[in-house]
Parts: structure tokens; sequence; C-alpha cells
């Protein structure tokens, strides 16, 4: 079993690169395809790695990241939900909304209307932590072994 803690090891290693690059460039077209190249696995090897890690697919955790900067960029509320929707790395509002909706329990434009009142004199920050979406709503209660 000691020899295969290296290996487990390497494999988490590959799998934080996979995080890292979705959390940087969650705005770049990306998919399970292309993140599996670039850390030399199957895309299937892939996903199911990274879900028992973080408790989500790799495609959930990019669209999390792209639903907390559109939050932040309709709080800032100098651009239309279409805007947001294509600076955050969607191309499909229709897909968007439906994930937005998901996550945060009301739509994009909602949101918007929500939020303009609410955030009035809370600093970035706490704006940010008060708004975050809640994650893994709709994933299994399993306890990922990565935190």
């Amino acid at each position: 079993m000691a020899a295969r803690e290296p290996e487990r090891l390497r494999e988490l290693a590959r799998l934080r690169q996979v995080r890292d690059r979705i959390d940087r460039e969650y705005a770049q077209p990306l998919d399970v395809e292309a993140l599996a190249r670039g850390v030399h696995m199957s895309a299937g090897h892939l996903s199911r790695r990274f879900r028992a890690a973080y408790g989500e697919s790799p495609y959930r955790y990019l669209m999390t990241r792209r639903i907390e900067r559109a939050m932040t960029l309709l709080r800032r509320g100098d651009l239309s939900v279409t805007e947001v929707c294509l600076a955050v790395g969607c191309g499909s509002l229709g897909t968007f909304t439906t994930r937005f909706t998901e996550l945060v329990g009301m739509s994009p434009g909602a949101y918007r209307r929500a939020t303009a009142a609410a955030d009035v004199g809370l600093p970035p920050c706490v704006a940010k932590k008060v708004t975050r979406p809640v994650r893994n709503r709709e994933a299994s209660a399993a306890r990922p072994y990565l935190a």
C-alpha cells in the first residue's frame, strides 16, 4: 500500500493543476478534454478522479467559478446580463441563466435587482463572502478525500 502513496500524491498534484487552471482561466473556452490533455489523463479518468477529490465534476467546478465571477459583475451593475454571460466565458445565455439560477436561487436579472441596494456600504470583500453561491448543492453527500 505504501508503494501506491507516491502515485496517489502525483495524481492529486495533477488534479490541483486542473483546479488551478480552471480558477485562472475560467473565462477562456475550457472543456474536459483540453483540461485532461494538459495533465496527461483521459477525459473520463480526469472526471472520475476530480469528482472523487473535490465532490463535483470539472465542468460543474468551472461553472461555479464562472457564476461566482458573474455575481460580482452583476453587483457592479454596469453590464447587461448578456455582457456578463460572455465576460465569464459562457457561450450560451440559456445555460448561463439555468446554472446561475440553480446555484444562486434566482435569475441573473433578479439577482442584480436584489443586490443593487443591499450591497450599498459593504466593502467588496465582505459582499463577496456574504453572496458566494453554495457549491455542491446538487452534488452527492459523499465526502471528498481532498479539501
